[in-house]
């Protein structure tokens, strides 16, 4: 039986624009130009001792070698209102590896069961409503052991207009996908009191920034989950390859649109030392990939409650291996039957 989205406004998971701001400012690292234009980004101060962000002296002194790579984590909120205290439905950590030259994004399953400090174990996406943008990181880096310390927050309007300044993205939309990606379009339209604009058909086509964003939040089909992080992965792809071919003119008029929408701890000066480092590399392709990794996870209830249960010393192994030294993990088995929610 098909099974229709919850009513209930979750809005959508993407913060994967985020790449963009270090990739964009590179463009216009010059001067007070480009610190009007950082200026626009909502700066959010953080602790950085790495036992406020959970980073242990072991993962410090096991990654010392490494110092060259750095990590930021993304956030996507599924939030209306800045104000809104919201969980983090999208997470992922931006990695720019200098040795391997290359930029990865490696997503974290929303459901992941881990430990969130003070308050057990629970969904790692609840991390970020309990506790913001610290507690997120903290998680992270004591489950994973990873040695994350800053970060990027994206919220749902910022995707929507970044494609829509890109006229748009080419996506090859499924048969299975169509009502349920016009299902989220309703949605949105609904709540703003706009008419919708739905995909009459599958197929490869141009999709505008809303209907990309629903065919984002797409997954009630084969895969759950997991196949909706697929999805994301895929708007993000099309969305930089888009965004290398306009030029750097066409880039600040969109950097203009995007950062109101973000939040950071990064200062103006790593921004630019980051973008900096980003060109030196000569970097043209984003690698990705998704955690846990098929085959190391499965599905349990506890309290009634639906979890992604999985061995996070496995899995941080796993994560760390790919980050650092560009290991892609092996899948065992197939998709874990995530419930629809």
């Amino acid at each position: 039986m098909i099974m229709k989205p919850k009513k209930k406004f979750s809005f959508l998971k993407k913060f994967f624009l985020t790449v963009f701001i270090l990739i964009v400012v590179v463009g216009v690292t010059a001067g007070g130009y480009f610190y009007s234009k950082t200026s626009k980004m909502k700066k959010k101060v953080i602790s950085k001792k790495p036992s406020d962000l959970g980073i242990s002296q072991k993962t410090q002194t096991d990654l010392q070698k490494y110092d060259d790579t750095i990590n930021i984590a993304l956030f996507g909120v599924d939030r209306r209102q800045k104000t809104d205290i919201s969980r983090s439905d999208s997470i992922m950590i931006l990695t720019m590896d200098p040795t391997h030259k290359k930029l990865k994004i490696s997503s974290i399953m929303r459901d992941t069961y881990v430990n969130v400090d003070g308050h057990g174990k629970t969904k790692i996406t609840h991390a970020y409503a309990y506790g913001g943008p610290q507690l997120a990181i903290k998680t992270i880096n004591e489950n994973f052991n990873l040695n994350v310390k800053d970060y990027v927050t994206v919220d749902f309007y910022a995707f929507e207009k970044i494609i829509d300044k890109l006229n748009g993205v080419e996506i090859d939309v499924q048969p299975d996908e169509v009502n349920y990606l016009n299902s989220y379009i309703d949605e949105v339209s609904k709540y703003e009191k706009v008419k919708p604009n739905h995909v009459t058909a599958s197929g490869k086509q141009l999709l505008d920034g809303r209907q990309a964003v629903a065919y984002s939040r797409i997954r009630y089909t084969a895969g759950g989950d997991f196949q909706r992080t697929e999805r994301q992965r895929t708007v993000l792809m099309a969305v930089f390859n888009k965004m290398k071919a306009q030029g750097k003119g066409n880039m600040i008029s969109m950097m203009d649109e995007m950062l109101p929408y973000t939040e950071t701890s990064l200062g103006s000066l790593d921004i630019a030392k980051y973008g900096t480092k980003f060109l030196s590399l000569n970097i043209d392709s984003i690698d990705q990939e998704r955690f846990p990794v098929d085959g190391y996870c499965s599905g349990i209830t506890v309290d009634g409650v639906w979890y992604l249960n999985t061995d996070l010393a496995v899995t941080s192994d796993q994560m760390r291996k790919y980050i650092f030294d560009d290991v892609k993990p092996t899948p065992k088995t197939s998709l874990v039957n995530i419930p629809a929610k």
